[in-house]
């Protein structure tokens, strides 16, 4: 509803119709109270009908709404300059410029309020002289007082001729002396302002003239009761009207092709590793249009090449702040974040330090699920782990508490023996010993995945350990893996033939193995060892072997065939350890 009021005003203001622009302004202000945009419209609509108090009323409303806008200061200055309030007008166009230093209108407005300024003090000074002028004019009162040239200021043709010194001498000559105008006939400018001072238009000579005036150089104008011809035409308002939204469209429209032409030229020389005029056109872009945080991002990027990380930051919540109120794109805004995290971990320096990195890739994350941002976030997780793990590190902390755990161990405490284990192996993970340890309190606790897991980790550390092989071993016979056990023992001796530890585990399994061989186990015991068998994956993958399963049927069968099945040491491997699961029997 108010943007409907508004484009009626807008129609109104550029058709002229100010009274009814004014009404729908007002109705889409009662709408929209708290429109920077409507105000300055109306205030515009007020200048134009010269009504500069409710002018100057709106333009203040306008600021205080809007104090980082331009036009609004614009709308300040030309009605305090409609007051003959120059100083003031001054004071509002140069506030507008510190915001928007480009703004030609403000540079205008500035230009004319401080001639209107200079004019109306030289005015006041030659007032009494002009008045004692012996020659007498038909039109000396047009030029008395300041308000001449605060009506050729208002009027937008002969604003301009203000800024020309000899057309301001001409005026001043003829203010003091209005008798000299005969002098200044033959100069348009001069006759355009007899015209706006006068609320009449001149056209050119011999086109049907509406004025004719002498241009005599000695003799007088006509006196008072005989004046020149004119034909008076309707007043004109003024000041002429202000383009409304329509003109501030447009130049924002301007503008943003301009931003989006600097952020062109800072992608160019950012491809060329120029990186300082890359953050040249980036800035230029963001002063043209604020409403686009990819000059932002952009910029942020640049620093982020270079090192400036801090620069980075600033950019990247500056991005995120202004593209929430903006609404921007999900993605744009988990892009900032994404960067600002970059930025963070480039600073890390301990592993705190990736804390606030990795909140920023999880909180990028909920904006959009990037893969890109995903893999950053696990690297800073597992980056942010190993720091950890070296900041820990401790050796000589890592022997005091496995000498603690030893203790607890002898004395069978063994979940407290896991607890100090656990502690030496976080101050040094790569103390084969501690794993060994550890792995032998798991399979007194009956932990034994867990007790597997850590034999494994120690023989990895110190393949020449040979305490790794007999808790592996020893964990292998405990689950009944009797070959697995064998062949762990096995790989033992290579590293200490003589360890009595291995060589008894050697035999053990050996027993074991033959014990199943001669169908010397018990039914229950059988039962078990086969169920054990087929679910082991080896096991699995024998018996569905085609070739495999011919053999077993040549043993049965064809005791030719099954002669030459000895021969081939792959087959025979595979058999034993059929034999050793329990699942064929050799009798």
């Amino acid at each position: 509803m108010a943007d409907e009021a508004k484009a009626k005003g807008n129609a109104a203001f550029s058709s002229g119709d100010f009274n009814t622009a004014i009404k729908h302004f007002t109705e889409a202000i009662n709408l929209s109270p708290t429109n920077h945009v409507l105000y300055s419209n109306r205030s515009a609509a007020y200048a134009s009908l010269l009504q500069y108090d409710a002018a100057l009323s709106d333009a203040k409303k306008t600021v205080d709404l809007k104090p980082d806008w331009s036009k609004g200061y614009s709308r300040l200055g030309a009605a305090h300059l409609g007051l003959h309030q120059y100083q003031d007008a001054i004071s509002a166009y140069k506030k507008g410029l510190e915001i928007d230093p480009n703004n030609e209108a403000l540079k205008s407005g500035l230009a004319d309020a401080q001639s209107a300024a200079t004019a109306s003090a030289s005015a006041s000074a030659s007032a009494s002289r002009s008045r004692a002028a012996s020659s007498p004019s038909p039109f000396g009162d047009a030029f008395q007082g300041p308000e001449m040239w605060a009506k050729l200021t208002a009027d937008p043709t002969t604003r301009v001729y203000l800024q020309q010194p000899d057309f301001v001498k001409a005026m001043q000559e003829i203010q003091r002396n209005p008798s000299k105008l005969n002098e200044y006939l033959k100069d348009q400018r001069v006759m355009q302002a007899l015209g706006v001072l006068l609320n009449v238009k001149f056209k050119a000579h011999g086109a049907g003239d509406d004025m004719e005036v002498s241009e005599a150089d000695s003799p007088p104008p006509p006196p008072p009761s005989q004046p020149a011809k004119e034909e008076v035409k309707k007043p004109e308002p003024e000041p002429e009207p202000e383009p409304m939204e329509i003109t501030e469209e447009k130049e924002k429209k301007e503008k943003k092709e301009k931003a989006l032409k600097e952020k062109e030229a800072g992608n160019a020389a950012y491809k060329k590793k120029d990186f300082e005029t890359a953050i040249q056109h980036y800035t230029k872009a963001m002063e043209l249009d604020d409403e686009d945080i990819s000059f932002i991002t952009n910029r942020a990027a640049v620093y982020l090449e270079i090192g400036k990380y801090e620069d980075c930051i600033k950019d990247c919540d500056k991005a995120v702040e202004r593209g929430r109120e903006l609404r921007s794109d999900f993605k744009m805004i988990a892009r900032a974040l994404t960067r600002k995290g970059t930025a963070l971990v480039k600073m890390a320096k301990s592993s705190k330090d990736y804390e606030p990195a990795i909140e920023t890739f999880q909180k990028a994350l909920t904006e959009h699920r990037n893969p890109d941002t995903l893999k950053k976030l696990n690297d800073a997780e597992k980056a942010k782990k190993e720091l950890e793990q070296q900041e820990y590190f401790d050796p000589k902390i890592a022997d005091e508490e496995r000498e603690k755990g030893n203790e607890c161990f002898k004395q069978q405490k063994h979940p407290e023996a896991v607890k100090y284990y656990t502690e030496s192996l976080r101050r040094n993970p790569n103390d084969p010993k501690a794993y060994s340890n550890r792995a032998a309190c798991y399979t007194k606790l009956g932990a034994l995945p867990e007790g597997l897991k850590d034999a494994e980790k120690c023989i990895e550390l110190d393949p020449t350990f040979s305490k790794g092989y007999t808790r592996k071993g020893a964990i292998q016979f405990f689950m009944k893996e009797y070959d697995k056990a064998l062949e762990t023992y096995q790989e033992g001796l290579k590293h200490d033939p003589n360890n009595q530890e291995l060589l008894d585990g050697v035999r053990r399994c050996v027993e074991q193995i033959n014990k199943a061989s001669r169908g010397d186990l018990s039914p229950e015991e059988l039962k078990e060892r086969q169920a054990k068998a087929m679910q082991d994956p080896e096991i699995q993958n024998i018996l569905s072997d085609p070739v495999m399963r011919q053999v077993l049927i040549d043993f049965q069968e064809n005791p030719k065939a099954a002669q030459e099945h000895t021969k081939n040491p792959m087959v025979m491997n595979k058999i034993q350890k059929l034999v050793t699961a329990g699942i064929v029997q050799i009798r």
